[in-house]
């Protein structure tokens, strides 16, 4: 499957577009992951426990785009695209979105 934030995939050609596929995934932050990050907080520079968490989310969210797009019968997602939103305190959710395309 080719992922790819472009409006087209360099060298082939969009024969059918197939539709919206999107993926997402909330992650609540962890007591533990909490405690080092409110000491880094103090000190400054970057948290890597949350850094490390949007990463995960991240990529959870764009496999299940890429099971969408798979279902869908799609060869490529194209323009993808990543939103964020805070759900709650302490929990956020990453959307991943794009458009499925059949390739030539």
């Amino acid at each position: 499957m080719i992922v790819t934030t472009t409006p087209d995939v360099p060298a082939r050609k969009i024969a059918k577009i197939l539709g919206l596929a999107r993926g997402n995934s909330v992650r609540a932050r962890h007591a533990g992951r909490d405690i080092v990050a409110a000491l880094r907080n103090i000190v400054g520079g970057e948290i890597k426990e949350y850094a490390k968490l949007q990463a995960e989310t991240r990529e959870m969210a764009t496999r299940r785009m890429v099971k969408q797009a798979e279902q869908q019968g799609a060869d490529a997602v194209v323009n993808v695209r990543y939103e964020s939103s805070m759900i709650t305190t302490g929990a956020s959710e990453i959307l991943a979105y794009g458009t499925s395309v059949k390739l030539d």
